[in-house]
């Protein structure tokens, strides 16, 4: 059997955007993935579903495997012929022990290859504004580890503490007050500025600065534990002018997003931008119609429609579904004029070539039906693909301007009772800061205990919905688009301040 290959590759110190383009197309395309304690779940999700998975995490007197024993993993799934990723936090080669795993590979004769990873040793200062070099401040760093093998010390201490300009320590919290003793013992003053930054580069980011003669009293009273990248040097009196990642809008807020899976990764791509934690547990999901007959039959007689109106993008994915699965395209609308609730929707259809003729200033039923008002449609005939539990406010309306309206079930949505329990207990453990809702269909029933989480809703109709339902709402956007949802998050929090 030829044998396989082992990818060393760095995932970075943390967030899962800082991976390197080389070492993503390696977790893609990984057979069998061998990967560290810390490392983000979403690293996961970017791999193969088929591949299988080994977690090898180590913590202080907690490891699920042994170091021979991770070595023995890689070595036997090479020689399965299979492509290994060995995923590890930072950079393999920086205080990672990916110097001894290459060293076991090559005793093997297992091909294999380094995969650099953005180093927490450059990337967390930098996540807490502060710059390891700076032509007024320093001109050299060093990196060094702050929990050296058991029974071994080969720290210069005097001619480290005053040779480099910044010193960063990694693994070095439970030994902090040894470092600070041996620098001050050794020539480096007790006004020296020091950070203490824990979980580097994540949303739940902290750094605590002080000074050599008070960084252990002022960590001890912000109660931080391992793991923390430690910074030594004048460039730490930067930090509050360039802290830029811990002052973002929504920096610190864990947000539970209720959307469906499938359209949960916008948002919560938003809501990271501006330094919130998105929590993704879909309380719907999105269903095709178990008998599509009726639906069809509405496709295959477009010429008898003036208008087709689409409420949601999921309205448009499932039209189009069944218009491909009849052997048509868009060309079958050619005669007709196509509405859109809001800009998702209307970018929805322009990705399959169509452009609406029809976007409402205000994106709601309301909206729409008090702009088609302006329109010539007494007798017009129109067709509305929707979800199985839409109301009839639309239908009602336009039929109340002299339209004829046809509403059609174009797809399900569906409560997810696990998913509904889940979100309640987080709720009720004030694991959660902030809860989304981006349509009724998510709202789920209310519990007094929980009111004292924020409620955020896309619109009116989604609002009136949660107050029913029993929950407070604190914050309803006034564009009722995802933007407009995280821009009114935003200002909430801006006025709390």
């Amino acid at each position: 059997m030829k044998t396989g290959k082992v990818y060393l590759v760095g995932a970075g110190p943390g967030d899962v955007g800082l991976i390197t383009q080389k070492g993503l197309r390696c977790l893609k395309e990984a057979e069998v993935i061998i990967y560290d304690r810390l490392l983000d779940e979403r690293f996961l999700k970017l791999a193969s579903p088929k591949a299988e998975r080994f977690y090898v995490g180590k913590a202080a007197g907690a490891h699920t495997r042994s170091q021979s024993e991770i070595n023995r993993l890689f070595v036997e799934k090479a020689r399965e012929g299979k492509t290994v990723v060995r995923l590890k936090g930072g950079d393999p080669y920086v205080l990672g022990r990916g110097g001894e795993e290459a060293e076991t590979l090559a005793e093997n004769n297992i091909p294999f290859e380094i995969i650099p990873g953005v180093s927490s040793v450059v990337a967390v200062p930098a996540y807490a504004g502060i710059p390891l070099t700076h032509r007024r401040l320093s001109s050299s760093f060093a990196v060094i580890t702050g929990h050296e093998a058991e029974g071994k010390s080969s720290i210069n201490w005097e001619k480290l503490a005053t040779a480099v300009d910044t010193l960063v320590f990694l693994m070095g919290m439970r030994n902090l007050p040894e470092i600070v003793v041996k620098l001050i013992e050794h020539g480096r003053s007790p006004d020296t500025p020091v950070a203490v930054i824990k979980e580097g580069t994540r949303p739940d980011q902290k750094t605590v600065v002080g000074s050599l003669k008070d960084i252990v009293t002022k960590v001890r009273e912000h109660r931080l534990t391992p793991p923390a990248v430690i910074v030594v040097g004048e460039v730490v009196r930067l930090r509050e002018k360039l802290r830029w990642f811990d002052n973002r809008p929504l920096f610190g807020k864990r947000i539970l997003v209720t959307r469906a899976r499938h359209q949960a990764s916008a948002l919560s791509q938003l809501l990271i931008e501006r330094g919130a934690e998105p929590v993704e547990l879909p309380i719907i999901s999105i269903q095709p119609i178990p008998d599509s007959g009726e639906l069809d039959g509405a496709i295959s007689n477009l010429d008898q429609y003036h208008w087709l109106i689409f409420t949601s993008s999921n309205g448009v994915e499932a039209f189009f579904q069944r218009l491909g699965v009849l052997n048509l395209d868009a060309r079958a609308l050619g005669g007709l004029k196509v509405g859109a609730i809001g800009p998702a929707t209307a970018k929805a259809l322009m990705a399959r070539g169509i452009t609406a003729d029809y976007v409402p200033d205000v994106y709601s039923s309301e909206g729409l039906i008090a702009g088609l008002s302006r329109w010539d449609i007494v007798g017009k005939r129109f067709l509305l693909p929707r979800a199985d539990i839409a109301d009839k406010k639309l239908a009602n309306g336009l039929t109340g301007l002299g339209a004829e309206v046809r509403e059609i079930v174009a797809y399900r949505t569906l409560p997810q009772p696990e998913a509904i329990s889940q979100a309640k207990r987080m709720l009720l453990s004030g694991e959660i800061d902030v809860i989304i809702f981006t349509s009724s269909s998510a709202v789920f029933q209310g519990d007094p205990q929980i009111n004292n989480i924020t409620v955020a809703c896309i619109g009116p109709k989604t609002a009136d919905t949660a107050v029913k339902a029993g929950l407070k709402v604190d914050i309803v956007a006034s564009e009722h688009t995802i933007l407009g949802l995280v821009t009114a998050i935003e200002e909430y929090f801006r006025e709390e301040a």
